[in-house]
Formats: C-alpha cells, structure tokens, sequence
C-alpha cells in the first residue's frame, strides 16, 4: 500500500464535477498516476471516513502548448471518479 497522502493530488474543481456531486453523489480527483483503484478507495476511506461505493479513473493526455517558437508539451494526469454510498458526503466541498 502506497502512502495515502501521496496517492490523492487535489480535488478537481469544475462546474461538471459540481453537477455529479450533488445529483450523483460523485467526486472527482487528481491522483497520482501510478496509483491504481484500491489504491484511491482506501486513501478515500481512509482521509475522509466515508464509504466508497465505486472508483473510476481516466488518465488525461497533456496537451501541447507552443512555448515562442517551439512546441511543448503540458504532463499527462490521471482522473479518478469516486462515488461514495448512500448517506456519506466529503464535507470539504460543502458550502459555508
């Protein structure tokens, strides 16, 4: 088992994941990119005492960006979608 601070990077903020968090109950973070789905549902369980129901994960190819003349090119970041069960919620998000 990887350390479980190091296996979530941020939580992604978007007006999508907004959406899926309140109708669904869904969450959606940055991970690292070796971390694979136990990995992301323990350090889940485990950071913010809730239980997960399903884990997902995407991994996002960076794009490339032109830096002056020559081209670059931004990292590539893995995604994963977590959905918690009835009944539980990561009070981080949760409005004032």
């Amino acid at each position: 088992m990887k350390e479980l601070y190091r296996v979530l990077k941020r939580p992604v903020l978007s007006e999508k994941a907004d959406l899926q968090r309140d109708e669904n109950n869904k969450y959606y973070f940055e991970v690292e990119i070796a971390a694979n789905k136990m990995d992301i549902r323990q350090a889940v369980e485990s950071i913010f005492k809730v239980k997960v129901a399903s884990v997902n994960t995407e991994i996002i190819r960076g794009k490339n960006r032109r830096v002056g003349r020559t081209m670059g090119r931004r990292p590539s970041w893995k995604k994963a979608c977590v959905t918690l069960r009835e009944g539980h919620s990561i009070d981080l998000f949760e409005g004032v």
